[in-house]
């Protein structure tokens, strides 16, 4: 028996170059692009890349000139594995973007070489939702089509984990630690907890997306951890396009906050495991001068998993939970 995982993630554009393309591949995506015809949606897929590249450049730059999504996604694959085998559990680690590199084709192609048996589907994203795990897993079964991989290795799919209760105490672990460093060690009526999830379409919702609900529970959760010593509000970012997305706006939130300029507010990246362009540009630099600007007398952000213990060890529980090793 030869084991393997592919940890599932949306990918980043690793420098300036990439921007276009990565744009194109998100955007022709038919569960961020809901039209029917794959020639109108690539269509405007084109259209959207080649307009923003130019702004999605500028942002990359404020951060180094791209994401460092892939290197730290590898890094969680190693550390999983490590894990794994201090457990005694031998696997091999692959890491599939569906916007970027490298591809959930490119992970299958070498899973197919190693002739692995058994398959364990692991999307990094807490919550489900049908523009990311849905869309990893969807693209993940047309290859299986494809390719016939059902019949050749046992799949297991893991569709969401917001409840795990090692990536709750994951989380709570790091917000402990950031509500520590605030300055002059302020209680619990001095520090408000502004949980900001990546925002969908509401329509979404309306379909039957239970990415509000799950988002909502993780919340819950994680404050249950803390003792419920602390007010909250959850609030959502990287909204694109004039549909109605899933709201308040963080931005908005933000404002409202600075009007009690005696608070400190930690914001929590909820829905990401990693740092990318949203934890590194839009809260650490746009949020924070929101703040600031609002009267927000002190802004901090909880760090992302990235590789932290705790999460690793969550990701393995996850894995293990599935029976793969039995």
């Amino acid at each position: 028996m030869k084991r393997g995982i592919i940890l599932f993630n949306l990918g980043g554009p690793e420098c300036l170059e990439d921007v276009r393309p990565f744009l194109y591949n998100l955007f022709s995506d038919p569960e961020i692009i809901r039209i029917k015809s794959d020639i109108l949606r690539r269509a405007l897929a084109l259209l959207i890349a080649t307009v923003r590249q130019g702004k999605s450049r500028d942002l990359y730059r404020q951060i180094g000139g791209g994401s460092p999504l892939r290197k730290i996604t590898e890094a969680q694959a190693a550390a999983l594995s490590n894990v794994l085998a201090a457990k005694g559990c031998d696997t091999k680690v692959y890491v599939g973007m569906r916007c970027w590199k490298p591809g959930i084709d490119e992970a299958v192609n070498q899973i197919l070489k190693d002739q692995i048996t058994h398959l364990v589907l692991l999307p990094l994203f807490p919550q489900y939702s049908v523009t990311t795990t849905g869309s990893c897993l969807k693209y993940f079964h047309e290859l299986d089509r494809k390719f016939g991989l059902s019949s050749k290795l046992q799949i297991q799919e893991i569709h969401r984990w917001f409840d795990e209760p090692l990536y709750v105490e994951s989380m709570a672990g790091l917000i402990r630690q950031t509500i520590g460093e605030i300055r002059g060690g302020k209680g619990p009526d001095r520090v408000h907890l502004l949980y900001s999830a990546h925002s969908i379409p509401a329509r979404y919702i309306d379909e039957g997306d239970p990415y509000l609900e799950q988002t909502r529970k993780s919340v819950a959760l994680i404050n249950a951890s803390l003792g419920d010593d602390f007010p909250c509000t959850l609030a959502f970012q990287s909204k694109v396009g004039p549909v109605k997305w899933l709201g308040p706006d963080t931005r908005d939130v933000l404002k409202e906050l600075g009007k009690k300029p005696e608070r400190a507010v930690i914001a929590i990246p909820i829905s990401f495991v990693s740092d990318h362009i949203e934890t590194l540009q839009e809260i650490d630099i746009v949020y924070r001068d929101i703040a600031l600007n609002s009267g927000i007398s002190e802004f901090r952000r909880v760090p992302s998993l990235n590789l932290d213990a705790k999460f690793i060890d969550a990701l393995a529980n996850l894995v293990l939970k599935t029976g793969v090793w039995h």
